[in-house]
């Protein structure tokens, strides 16, 4: 039995549970006068289904945990002694050889017969393994069923004990988030630490040639590769500076139109077509601003006798700033919805016009988390991979005009992790300590935008 049908299992009971839980609570009130049972029966029900799921979930994650290695255990020690005693590497090899032959995904030609035999033993002890658990989970959730059942009384308190569960479900949520994205990030930074002992900080962050092409014997050329960051730094903040140029005021000015001048019959129709352009996925507008926007600005720069190039910063942040109009629109346009009416009618009621209101009324009132939508989408900018490393150039061109070619760093993480790496090169290592920037830098934006909306948000409530 699978896990997938065992945790469909349990989904069944669990909605089972409910359903007894529920009607004896309804079975009692229909006996007896309905203000007897302290809570109404959906809460009963959804307190015996607790019961079913929580238990089960629990050891079902244990038993997950548990299972590989009782089961390396188990198969290595049926090999003979001779591979027993290989190093560790070899064993790893072994073992993962054994499990592609339990998948059928053994191609290496025919396998001898200890790794038959210990692939046999494999699925045998796997299909025991799930077995027990099927079995030890399906005791558990009836012995909680009849446990949470006999609890299903008047004077029992089921929603106090429901919502205390959703509040430490929601809580245990919270958590897995703060301490994934601490994973992330002490990911990144044990790695980039690893970099800084061959390179120096300062020379990454002031560094002004950035040349990552290490060669593998000492006595080439360019056996030490200079890795100073400012053109990637500068690339990244020319090409979300145009993009910002163009999401901004577009975004902005749909914003205040769909909010308050536009008819609900219209608002209905653009609102939606304008956030299809953040449905649409971010290769598209790379093959658009590669294939499109690219060759059109060095056809329109050749007529001007302009030297513009194919893979310009222009026609990178064009398109991306395309992509985020619907980041600062929507939530521009939920902000400016949220400006309290009566504002609007006291500055209609002292002889304003609509644009006045706007300006002077709806605009300001609205700043905080106009402010926080544009940081937002800032950082959405930043973060952009997929549009620049499809029509973004690859040299690090340390300049502010907009016509060159320049990268950016998302197209050189992507540039040094390609391929067979070996992490122990100050080549690959650059990679996380241009992520740890990229990291910092998108989690202040992000800061800075709530305490922006947080600082100011009460003054208009």
């Amino acid at each position: 039995m699978g896990s997938s049908t065992i945790l469909i299992a349990m989904a069944g009971l669990a909605a089972f549970g409910y359903f007894l839980g529920r009607q004896r609570a309804v079975a009692g009130e229909v006996g007896r006068s309905s203000h007897v049972f302290h809570s109404l029966p959906g809460y009963y029900g959804g307190y015996v289904a607790l019961w079913c799921v929580l238990p089960a979930l629990a050891v079902f994650a244990v038993w997950h945990v548990v299972e590989p290695i009782v089961l390396r255990v188990e198969v290595m020690q049926s090999l003979p002694e001779e591979i027993r005693s290989a190093p560790e590497q070899i064993l790893g090899l072994i073992y993962n050889d054994i499990q592609n032959l339990v998948e059928g995904n053994f191609v290496s030609g025919q396998p001898d017969a200890d790794l038959s035999a210990a692939a046999e033993r494999y699925t045998g002890l796997r299909n025991t393994s799930r077995g027990l658990l099927a079995g030890t989970i399906l005791v558990i959730v009836l012995a909680a069923l009849t446990y949470a059942i006999r609890r299903v009384r008047p004077a029992f308190r089921a929603r106090n004990r429901v919502e205390q569960t959703m509040e430490y479900a929601l809580i245990a949520a919270s958590l897995v988030a703060i301490l994934t994205t601490l994973g992330i990030f002490l990911s990144v930074l044990f790695e980039a630490l690893r970099f800084f002992q061959q390179v120096s900080p300062i020379d990454f962050v002031f560094g002004l040639n950035w040349s990552p092409q290490t060669a593998i014997r000492e006595d080439q050329v360019g056996s030490s590769g200079a890795f100073g960051a400012i053109p990637l730094f500068a690339g990244t903040i020319l090409v979300s500076g145009i993009a910002m140029l163009v999401a901004v005021p577009v975004g902005l000015m749909s914003a205040i139109y769909l909010s308050e001048y536009a008819n609900t019959r219209l608002r209905a129709v653009a609102k939606p077509m304008l956030e299809i352009l953040a449905g649409i996925p971010t290769v598209v507008y790379g093959y658009f601003a590669a294939l499109t926007i690219g060759p059109m600005f060095r056809q329109f720069g050749d007529g001007l006798n302009l030297d513009v190039s194919s893979e310009s910063a222009l026609g990178v942040g064009l398109v991306m700033g395309i992509m985020i109009i619907p980041f600062v629109s929507s939530l521009s346009d939920d902000v400016i919805n949220a400006v309290p009416q009566a504002l609007r009618d006291g500055s209609f009621g002292l002889g304003a016009t609509r644009s006045e209101t706007i300006r002077r009324v709806v605009l300001p009132a609205a700043l905080p988390g106009i402010v926080g939508a544009v940081l937002l989408a800032v950082s959405r900018a930043i973060g952009e991979t997929m549009i620049v490393v499809m029509a973004a150039g690859l040299a690090a061109n340390f300049t502010a005009n907009p016509f060159e070619s320049v990268t950016t760093v998302t197209v050189q993480i992507v540039t040094l992790l390609v391929g067979d790496q070996e992490f122990d090169s100050s080549k690959t290592l650059a990679a996380f300590a241009l992520g740890l920037v990229l990291f910092i830098v998108t989690l202040l934006l992000n800061v800075i935008a709530l305490m922006v909306v947080r600082r100011f948000r009460e003054q208009y409530e």
